[in-house]
C-alpha cells in the first residue's frame, strides 16, 4: 500500500480578488514539489465532488444550494472581507470537500495506507452555518463525519497545526464527546478563538495557543505536553489532519517560526499514534500556506513521511 493523493484541476479554478493571497499558485507550488522522482510511487486519483448529503452533516439546512447559488457568472462576490466566489469556486469547493470523502473511502477499504489531500478553497474556519476566513466548505470536518456516516465509526479525531485556529472544526465538533479537536495556533491572531480556555463537552477540545515569534521548542512542547497525551487518551478511530503550514518563519500572514523539519517531526508523532490507535487510518487536508516556495518544501517533506508509513 502507498499515500494516495487526491486534488483535481478545478481547484485551480476557484479565484478570490486580485491580491488574495489564497490563490491557485499555492496549488501549482505543491504540484511542482510532488512531481518529484520521489514521489513517483504516490497513487494520484482525481477527487469527485461531494454529494450535498455528505456536506450537509457538517453544514445543514440550506447552506449548500444558499452558497452555490451565490456563485456569480463573472467576476469575484464578496461574502465577507476576506471570502470571495468566483464563477469556478462551486466546484472547486465540491472537490475539495469531496477528496476528503474519497480519501477516507479508501483508506477504510485497505486501497491507501492514508492520503493528503491537495485542494483548495480550505476548510477549517468554515462554521456550520457560515463561510469566512477563505472557506467554504468545512472539509476536513465533511470527512470527519464521513467516516461515521459511511463506515460506522464513532471516534474522530481532527489536528490542527495551521497558524490560524480552526473555529469552524471546532464549532462543528464542540457538543459531541466522540469528536475530538486539536490545535495548535498563534494568539493574537485571525479569527480570535482558540483560547486554551475553550474545551468543548467532556474536554474533547484541546487548544494550545502559542505566542507570535513561537518556533520549534514552544510548538513541540505543546504536541508533548498537551496534544499528543490528550489524543492518546481519547483513542480515535480515524485521524485527521489539518495540514496548514502557514506557521512556517517564511509566511507573511502570521508570525510563528516553523520549518519543514517541525512538519517532518509533528507527522511522524500523529501517524506513529494512528498506528497505536487506529491501524495507521489517517487523511491529511491542506489548509493554510502562503508563501509558494515554502508551502511546496513543507508539503514534499509532509508527504514524504506519509509515504514511509
Amino acid at each position: 500500500m502507498t499515500t494516495l493523493l487526491l486534488s483535481h484541476p478545478a481547484c485551480e479554478d476557484h479565484i478570490p480578488d486580485i491580491g488574495h493571497p489564497e490563490g491557485p499558485v499555492r496549488l501549482r507550488a505543491i504540484a511542482q514539489a510532488l512531481a518529484a522522482p520521489e514521489f513517483a510511487a504516490l497513487l494520484r486519483r482525481e477527487a469527485p465532488h461531494a454529494e450535498e448529503s455528505q456536506i450537509a452533516r457538517v453544514h445543514p439546512g440550506r447552506y449548500v444550494p444558499d452558497l452555490l447559488a451565490q456563485v456569480p457568472a463573472e467576476g469575484a462576490y464578496g461574502l465577507d472581507a476576506d471570502t470571495f466566489l468566483s464563477p469556478g469556486s462551486g466546484e472547486a469547493a465540491l472537490r475539495a470537500a469531496g477528496a476528503v470523502v474519497a480519501a477516507v473511502d479508501a483508506v477504510m477499504a485497505g486501497e491507501a495506507s492514508n492520503a493528503f489531500c491537495a485542494v483548495r478553497p480550505p476548510g477549517h474556519h468554515a462554521e456550520p452555518d457560515y463561510a469566512m476566513g477563505f472557506c467554504l466548505f468545512n472539509n476536513v470536518a465533511v470527512g470527519a463525519l464521513h467516516a461515521r456516516g459511511a463506515h460506522g465509526l464513532h471516534r474522530i479525531a481532527v489536528v490542527d497545526f495551521d497558524v490560524h485556529h480552526g473555529n469552524g472544526t471546532q464549532a462543528a465538533f464542540w457538543s459531541d464527546p466522540d469528536l475530538f479537536y486539536a490545535s495548535t495556533h498563534q494568539m493574537p491572531l485571525y479569527p480570535g478563538t482558540g483560547s486554551a480556555r475553550e474545551r468543548g463537552v467532556n474536554a474533547n477540545i484541546v487548544n494550545v495557543p502559542l505566542p507570535p515569534g513561537a518556533g520549534s521548542k514552544e510548538f513541540r512542547q505543546a504536541m508533548r505536553d498537551n496534544v499528543v497525551p490528550a489524543l492518546t487518551a481519547f483513542q480515535p478511530e480515524f485521524l485527521f489532519i489539518s495540514a496548514g503550514f502557514d506557521a512556517h518563519a517564511e509566511d507573511p500572514l502570521a508570525g510563528l517560526n516553523f520549518t519543514e523539519d517541525d512538519y517532518v517531526w509533528a507527522t511522524e508523532e500523529l501517524l506513529a499514534l494512528a498506528r497505536n490507535a487506529c491501524g495507521g487510518r489517517l487523511v491529511s487536508v491542506l489548509e493554510g500556506g502562503y508563501n509558494p516556495d515554502a508551502l511546496g518544501r513543507s508539503v514534499a517533506a509532509h508527504v514524504q513521511v506519509l509515504m514511509r508509513a
